[in-house]
């Protein structure tokens, strides 16, 4: 994986750079996966979780978030990914996915997982492919 982000974005891992009341704003009122989410509660993921923002260069305004939840030894899951509406169709959740493969790569992962339903095409972009053997995976919990 090699990020392709578009000129005039960045993506940065520091957690204080995170604006982390417009990324609750973003997932518990506008993504399918979190609406509802108390702030307390994405706080707290937050906290545990390896995060990524992504940013304009110019302004600094933050224009995409995605965590992950990893051991950094054998597993992470990459979830929350989220791009601001105003600035989808640019590639940027593409670019946002490929920076967290290329910064999970020295890890040495058996496997970075995710769901998603509506986007496996910006996923597939980076090397994600559906469960070759989804009979084989269970949950515990389910929505």
């Amino acid at each position: 994986m090699t990020t392709n982000l578009p000129a005039g974005y960045e993506i940065s891992t520091d957690p204080g750079r995170l604006d982390r009341a417009l990324i609750h704003q973003w997932l518990s009122l506008d993504a399918y996966w979190a609406l509802g989410r108390p702030r307390e509660k994405q706080d707290q993921a937050i906290a545990g979780s390896l995060n990524f923002g992504l940013y304009e260069e110019a302004s600094g305004a933050q224009r995409g978030y995605a965590r992950v939840v990893t051991d950094q030894a054998t597993f992470a899951w990459l979830c929350d990914v989220y791009i601001a509406p105003d600035a989808r169709g640019k590639g940027l959740g593409t670019a946002l996915a490929a920076a967290v493969g290329d910064h999970l790569a020295p890890f040495g992962l058996r496997r970075v997982l995710l769901a998603t339903a509506d986007a496996h095409e910006v996923y597939a972009k980076v090397g994600f492919a559906p469960l070759e053997k989804p009979e084989k995976w269970m949950v515990l919990g389910q929505q």
